[in-house]
Parts: C-alpha cells; sequence; structure tokens
C-alpha cells in the first residue's frame, strides 16, 4: 500500500510518500521558523494560511523524488489532531478533496501517535512493549505502548510542556524562537554549578511534570543578576546551561520511575524536544546502568513532519480503518481514545 501522508498540526508543511512494503520513498518538508520569529511564536492564522501555499508544491515534489504519480496512491493519511484548528484544517481539507477526486480512502492520523511511531522509521526500531516520552512543544507525557493503539497514559505535565518552557524561557532571556535549540546553543558556553535550578516534581512519589516554576526560576535567577552588574552573555549562557541541567535531569528521574513501574527495559523519546542531545546523552547512560535502550527517531523526523504521519496512517489503512468523506479535526484529542490495533 502506497500512503501519501500530510503533516500541518501546527507550523510545519509535511508531506512523505510511505509503502507498505518498500518503507519511506521521499519525504518533504517546509518550516515557518523564519515567518513566526519576528512574532516570538507561531501566530496560527499565518500558519494556516501558509499551509495553503505550501501544501500542493510540497504533494508535486515528494511524487517526483519517489518517482510517482497520483495514480499510484492507495490511500492519504492527514493530521486530525491534536493542534492548531485552522491548520490542521487545511490538511483536512486538502486529503479528504484528494481522495475524493481520485476515489481512495483518507484517514486521520493522532500527531502524538505518529510521534510515538516515528523511530519505527529507522534501522533498528523498537519492538512492543515499551515506555514512550512524548516530549514536544504542546506535549510532555509517558506512556505505556504495548502495541498501535493500546496505550496508558502514566504522568504529564500539569501546566507548561517542556518545549513550551524551553521557549518562554528563551524569550525572557531576550532569545529569538524557537528557544530549544537556543538554549541548548548557549548551554555549550554555561559555566557547570553557577546556578542550581530545582527538579520539580521529583521530591514526591508519581510520574506527572510541572514546567512552569521552573520557568520562574529563571526569569527571576536573571532578573537579579542583571541588577547585580553581571556580564549579560555568560549569565545568558550560565542560565541557561541550568535550565536545560534541570529539564533533563528531571526527565531522566521521571523515565527511570516509569521503566521501574512497568517492569519494562526500553524507552522511546518523540516529539521535538527529543533532538536535545543533552537529553538523549542523560537518557542512554540511565537507560544503560538499568540494562535497557532507548530509541529516538533521527533528528529530521523528532519534529513534525509527513514521515510519521504516512507510517503512522499506513499501519491503521491496512488494518481497515478509513474515514468518510467529512472533515473533521480535533483540538485536543486524548491518545486513549484511539481504537487498538
Amino acid at each position: 500500500m502506497l500512503v501519501l501522508g500530510l503533516e500541518t498540526s501546527c507550523d510545519e508543511t509535511g508531506v512523505a510518500l510511505y509503502d507498505s512494503e518498500r518503507g519511506l520513498l521521499a519525504d518533504a518538508l517546509f518550516s515557518q521558523i523564519d515567518l513566526h520569529r519576528a512574532y516570538g511564536g507561531v501566530v496560527p492564522e499565518l500558519a494556516s494560511r501558509d499551509h495553503v501555499k505550501r501544501m500542493l508544491p510540497l504533494i508535486r515534489q515528494v511524487l517526483e523524488e519517489a518517482g510517482r504519480t497520483a495514480q499510484d496512491i492507495d490511500a492519504i493519511a492527514y493530521t486530525a489532531g491534536p493542534g492548531l484548528v485552522g491548520a490542521l484544517l487545511v490538511g483536512a481539507s486538502c486529503a479528504q478533496a484528494l481522495a475524493f477526486a481520485w476515489e481512495i480512502p483518507a484517514l486521520g492520523v493522532h500527531h502524538m501517535e505518529g510521534h510515538l511511531l516515528a523511530p519505527m522509521l529507522e534501522e533498528q526500531p523498537p519492538q512492543f512493549p515499551f515506555v514512550a516520552l512524548l516530549v514536544s512543544g504542546g506535549h510532555t507525557q509517558l506512556v505505556r505502548v504495548d502495541g498501535i493503539g493500546r496505550y496508558a497514559l502514566l504522568g504529564e505535565s500539569l501546566d507548561d510542556a517542556a518545549g513550551e518552557a524551553f521557549d518562554k524561557t528563551a524569550k525572557m532571556l531576550g532569545l529569538v524562537y524557537p528557544g530549544g535549540p537556543e538554549i541548548a546553543r548557549l548551554a555549550e558556553r554555561g559555566v557547570p554549578g553557577r546556578f542550581v535550578f530545582p527538579r520539580p516534581m521529583t521530591d514526591r512519589p508519581g510520574l506527572d511534570f510541572s514546567f512552569s516554576g521552573l520557568k520562574t526560576f529563571a526569569l527571576n535567577t536573571w532578573q537579579q543578576q542583571r541588577t547585580g552588574g553581571e556580564s549579560d552573555e555568560q549569565v545568558r549562557c550560565d542560565i541557561a546551561l541550568a535550565f536545560q541541567q534541570a529539564v533533563v535531569e528531571t526527565l531522566t528521574i521521571k523515565c527511570k520511575r516509569a521503566l521501574k513501574h512497568t517492569h519494562l527495559k526500553s524507552l522511546v523519546i518523540a516529539g521535538g524536544v527529543s533532538a536535545n542531545q543533552a537529553l538523549r546523552s542523560g537518557l542512554e547512560k540511565m537507560l544503560k546502568e538499568l540494562g535497557g535502550q532507548v530509541f529516538y527517531a533521527r533528528p529530521r523526523f523528532c519534529t513534525d513532519n509527513g514521515a510519521m504521519i504516512a507510517y503512522a496512517g499506513c499501519q491503521r489503512l491496512l488494518a481497515g480503518q478509513q474515514d468518510g468523506p467529512a472533515i473533521g479535526v480535533q483540538a485536543r484529542w486524548p491518545m486513549e481514545q484511539l481504537l487498538p490495533l
């Protein structure tokens, strides 16, 4: 089965072709980072308009790269949520229109299920069951995964997602959007141990997260140091390092708890923040001590992309799932509501 995957949940337009027998044939992505950077974050209306502009050229591009035509496509998978409603509607409308015109099925895919399954595109994919850490700008969740659609939520952020905290902290330090790569870049020049930030909610049992207070701690530290006449650039670097260390260690502690709670030895990390090298190193070290293994997607498949949607959609389409012609998206969509395969 040849599946066309469309991703439009936020500020990146992703398109890919996935073959159930040959694997990923082609993928293309247009990032709107430069468009939104001037505003310090994603502007939903601008995101939707740009998806309209980029979608068809990207579809033509992947077809050409794969050496395929529209007549070769067997089905279309598109992101149906969670995400920005306007952006989701662009992808859903395009997918359903093409499916109607080409007389093929279409299926709405859960965005976070796409992220969760992205490591399956690698040469050494994880085997079920495993614990998944979904960590992005909009989500921070720990999930037990026993199969596609067989998910049990173990813990989640009670306020800001980890990626959201990175963006907001970067904004407070005068850095540009997106904040994750900027914080990581400055952290490389930070002085270890100069500032020590709290590891939120690690002093009590449980697998939930909270990053809002960590963001406030960073702001207070920044304001205190500026009052003291310190060099702004070095203070930024030191705060960035302390903030990143706090997030990484907090996530590592919670992942270790989740693995012990479930008696599993495999951990999948997915979502944009999973591209952070400090996080990868910390989790790899922890899993090595436990005698387990950590899995993640290649860096370009950590952030939003069409390949993960095409893969996730293909698995469900092969199982016989498909949507009717109605266009429906969900801004919020708990993964536990998904049907198991």
